[in-house]
């Protein structure tokens, strides 16, 4: 075999010749030769230890300082504050690790779709063997209802299907013949005389020799791009690693700054050292994390709520900034439920409501719903003939809800179609013309009411060949066949697949049933059906495009079927153009670069060639989301920045490579999951706006004290003052601001009009120019009201004009470090939204923040007055304050309120002009 040719491309007796192999199979000493060669059929992968991949976890920058912190503060004997911070890095690296471990066996799961046992040509004789000991050239026989063990190309095929969906796309069972194909670079949902590992023979049988195992068979194609893509950084991750090494070089930048201020003033070597140090601890937002966290830990709740499974936590905000979602279209954008849309009969055309396999939906002509029973006669004889002449049954699934065929889809679909009309007879059936590819029909003889009756389906062609009239109003007409047929072409246009029917009556003897009595029938009618779109899929991707979301349908069903879905739900209008795989695998990925913006279809894709085009889309800056149900899929999800799979029908292989599993196999929930994404991002963005003044507000009082120093003896140790927050004090305030302030900004509701703007910008910062902004305004105040009641109360311990300076000193501190934490209450108030005015929502809606606020103020007064009553001594070096002391304290702290409130109105006002 040529290098650029295919096995699908050879006739049969070339691929045995270059297999070196023959129709009877190999030798057990063959085999055994073979297996040597080409090692074991099965999926071999690497997998790191778990040892390795818990040590990862600690691979970020912001761990790093905190460890670092941690090491120092011990070295300090600030254990407190090790505590904390050891706690909040192990917490983060055992959820990381938790969901790393969930993501990893993606590969494991491919390995379970390899079939145990097969039976084979072995020493000229059939032997049911281990699938795994198979090699290339063995011979294989398949049956109905067998998995297919090893990629074959088929030497024998009779009335054989296979359902390759879960590798293809493929909605309905293919037809497998054994003519070789000339075209080359085919998708395998176009190599009909292949087979193909992990998939299912529907019907029929067949022979054919293995032309790949393991790694070199299709599904192992898919397995190795799997372990070549590296799950991506997600833009989150992203955007806080560049965030962390700004905080990083800040608070360096800071604390030695703060080092050689204090010792060109004059502080001696180990205090200005150790200063500097307690100064970069407290200025770490070690509760970051862990609010970060739980955030996306609330997030991933609210979308489970709404059929949103989250793997991955981070993945719950990407899909806030999605600029292009990648979906398969079988049970994906449509249900895998062929479904009878059409019927024309006695030269009236009809429409069928309902989608899928459930029997309810309406008759429509002329625009308005009829009943079938009450219409003439060739209507629900068309009907019974579907019904009749198949052998699929439609069952209800009491347990889980919903109905479910038995069978081939296609009759199914009419089956349903009939089921809807109220046909639920079953006449009894005489005998049978199977149905033969090479035939293009299937007939059955019934026990009728008056004599027994043929009932016929097939190709429209195929079915009119054998008609010499056809029914209309229930009278026999002659057959108006150029009609026939032009409507026949008209619904194969628009991606339908089209059935014709026939009837013939014959005497109550007719018993047996031969083709010699099929001459001379009446024509019925027409059915033609699809996979539909569902219904709710239409209005989510018209949501998509109001959200500035593009839908890219990637499907391995037939371009004209794939346009017909894409039309219906809306996409890539105006684009008019449908990309096949055929086309694709020509094409460089410099040239599908160029048009991969341009087009929203394609048609015939392999897998290798939907993972082609979402790397091309990232390259062109997209945030991907790629959604799809089958094996095909899993590369392409693994690539994406956020995979989803379908979790009621979609495979453990997609499950295991993708970020999000949708409980409901519905695309209009990643609409919802989108909506959630945008919320979550702009509580993230809340909470850090939050967070991060309290350490800049900290960092500008400890620094500005070590300032003020030579000129404010207030602030001066070596002439009785302090420094007017302690590093204790500081701990408390980033615990509480965490805990009890934070955290309740990520139950804020969500704000309107969410699906009304277009998705961020991935390349955008979290702390951009207006946000540094905001957090140097608050910061500034915040130091201020620090300043303004340290001074006030402690001036007079330095004047010495009070009994017990230390007193109050240490009151004056107390003062100092609850007016921060008063602050920051009213600071919590107005950063609920950062563009809307507190009034313009309800204080209630969030009652999380008022029991927040009454639960730090609570601990506050405790720490300040409950425990020096009953004799224990503050661990935070507070001493109770004066009543009267509370008035300047809130005057000061109201302030921050009316300050952002009127930021906020002026930065609305400029934007507008």
């Amino acid at each position: 075999m040529r290098k650029d040719e295919r096995w699908y491309q050879l006739p049969v007796d070339e691929v045995f010749e270059a297999l070196e192999s023959g129709s009877a199979g190999l030798s057990s000493s063959e085999s055994k030769a073979r297996l040597e060669i080409y090692g074991y059929n099965e999926l071999k992968f690497k997998k790191r230890s778990t040892l390795i991949r818990f040590l990862m976890q600690f691979h970020s920058a912001l761990i790093y300082i905190l460890l670092a912190s941690a090491l120092v503060t011990t070295f300090l004997d600030m254990w407190m504050d090790t505590a904390v911070i050891l706690a909040v890095v192990f917490a983060n690296t055992i959820i990381g690790f938790i969901q790393e471990g969930k993501a990893e066996s993606s590969v494991e799961a491919l390995e379970k779709m390899m079939t145990p046992e097969c039976t084979v040509l072995r020493d000229g004789e059939k032997k049911v063997m281990p699938a795994r000991e198979l090699v290339p050239g063995d011979v294989v026989l398949l049956e109905g209802g067998d998995k297919v063990p090893a990629d074959l190309r088929l030497f024998y095929a009779k009335n054989m299907s296979a359902d390759e969906a879960a590798l293809t796309g493929e909605s309905v069972p293919v037809k497998k013949n054994v003519e070789p194909i000339s075209k080359p670079d085919l998708s395998p949902a176009d190599q009909c005389c292949m087979a193909f590992s992990g998939t299912f023979i529907t019907r029929g049988s067949g022979q054919g020799a293995v032309v790949g195992t393991g790694e070199h068979a299709e599904i192992g194609r898919i397995a190795e791009l799997m372990k070549e893509t590296r799950k991506i950084t997600t833009p989150l991750m992203r955007k806080m690693a560049d965030f962390t090494r700004f905080l990083v070089i800040a608070i360096l930048a800071i604390a030695a700054l703060n080092f050689i201020l204090a010792l060109l003033f004059g502080f001696p070597f180990e205090y200005s050292f150790l200063a500097s140090v307690s100064l970069a601890v407290a200025t770490i937002p070690e509760g970051l994390p862990a609010i970060l966290t739980i955030t996306l830990a609330f997030g991933v709740t609210e979308m489970a709520r709404r059929n949103a499974l989250i793997k991955r936590l981070p993945a719950a905000e990407t899909l806030g900034c999605t600029t292009v979602i990648c979906t398969d279209k079988t049970g994906t954008l449509t249900k895998n439920q062929m479904t009878v849309s059409r019927i024309y009969c006695g030269g009236k055309e009809y429409s069928v409501s309902g989608v899928g396999y459930e029997p309810s939906g309406e008759f429509i002509f002329d625009n308005r719903a009829i009943n079938p029973e009450q219409e003439s006669e060739e209507l629900i004889e068309s009907l019974k003939a579907g019904y009749l002449c198949s052998n699929a049954s439609l069952t209800e699934n009491k347990d889980k809800g919903g109905y479910s065929i038995v069978g081939d889809p296609t009759e199914g679909a009419l089956v349903v179609s009939a089921s809807k009309a109220g046909i639920t007879e079953h006449f009894p059936r005489l005998d049978e013309i199977p149905f033969v590819a090479e035939q293009q029909y299937m007939a059955t003889l019934h026990e009728g009411v008056n004599g027994n009756v043929i009932y016929l389906k097939g190709s429209p062609e195929r079915v009119l060949e054998m008609c010499q009239n056809q029914l209309v109003n229930g009278s026999i007409e002659p057959l108006r066949r150029e009609e026939i047929l032009a409507e026949a072409d008209e619904m194969a246009g628009e991606a339908l697949r089209v059935l014709g029917m026939a009837y013939k009556r014959v005497p109550v003897e007719k018993k047996a049933l031969n083709s010699e009595d099929l001459e001379g029938l009446t024509f019925l009618g027409l059915q033609g059906m699809i996979d539909p779109p569902r219904e709710e899929a239409i209005e989510a991707a018209r949501k998509c495009k109001h959200a500035g979301i593009k839908v890219v349908m990637i499907t391995g069903d037939h371009a004209q079927t794939a346009k017909a879905i894409a039309r219906q739900l809306g996409i890539g209008e105006g684009e008019g153009r449908v990309l096949t795989g055929e086309e694709l695998s020509r094409m460089s990925d410099d040239e599908l670069y160029e048009v991969v913006d341009t087009v929203s279809v394609y048609a015939r894709a392999a897998p290798e060639h939907k993972f082609r085009i979402v790397k091309q889309l990232r390259r062109r800056g997209h945030i991907i989301a790629a959604t799809g149900d089958g094996v095909n899929d899993a590369p392409a999800l693994k690539a994406a920045d956020i995979g989803i799979a379908m979790g009621v029908t979609g495979t453990e292989v997609s499950k295991e490579a993708a970020d999000m599993v949708l409980t409901d196999d519905n695309f209009a929930s990643i609409v919802s999951a989108v909506e959630e994404g945008r919320h979550v991002f702009e509580n993230i963005r809340k909470v850090i706006l939050y967070t991060l003044p309290t350490n800049g507000g900290q960092t500008m009082l400890v620094l500005g004290a070590i300032l003020l120093a030579p000129f404010m003896f207030l602030f001066n140790p070596h002439r009785g003052g302090c420094l007017p927050i302690e590093p204790v004090q500081i701990l408390w305030i980033n615990l509480l601001d965490a805990v009890a302030l934070a955290l309740t900004l990520i139950r804020e509701p969500k704000e309107k009009g969410l699906l009304d703007r277009p998705p961020r910008n991935p390349k955008e910062r979290i702390t951009d120019s207006p946000f540094f902004k905001k957090v140097g305004l608050v910061s500034v105040v915040m130091a201020l009201a620090g300043f303004m009641i340290f001074y006030y109360f402690g001036e007079p311990a330095i004047s010495g004009s009070v009994v017990d300076p230390d007193l109050l000193l240490t009151q004056a501190r107390t003062a100092a470090f609850t007016t921060v934490m008063l602050v920051h209450i009213c600071y919590l108030f107005t950063a609920r939204s950062i563009t809307e005015s507190a009034f313009t929502f309800s204080p209630f809606s969030n009652k999380w923040v008022l029991i927040g606020a009454a639960i730090t103020l609570g601990l506050q007064l405790t720490i300040i007055y409950a425990l020096p009553f009953i004799g224990i001594k503050s661990p935070l070096g507070t001493a109770p304050l004066p009543a009267e002391w509370w008035i300047p304290m809130i005057l000061v702290s109201l302030p921050i309120f009316f300050i952002i409130e009127f930021e906020k109105f002026l930065t609305k006002r400029l934007s507008r002009e």
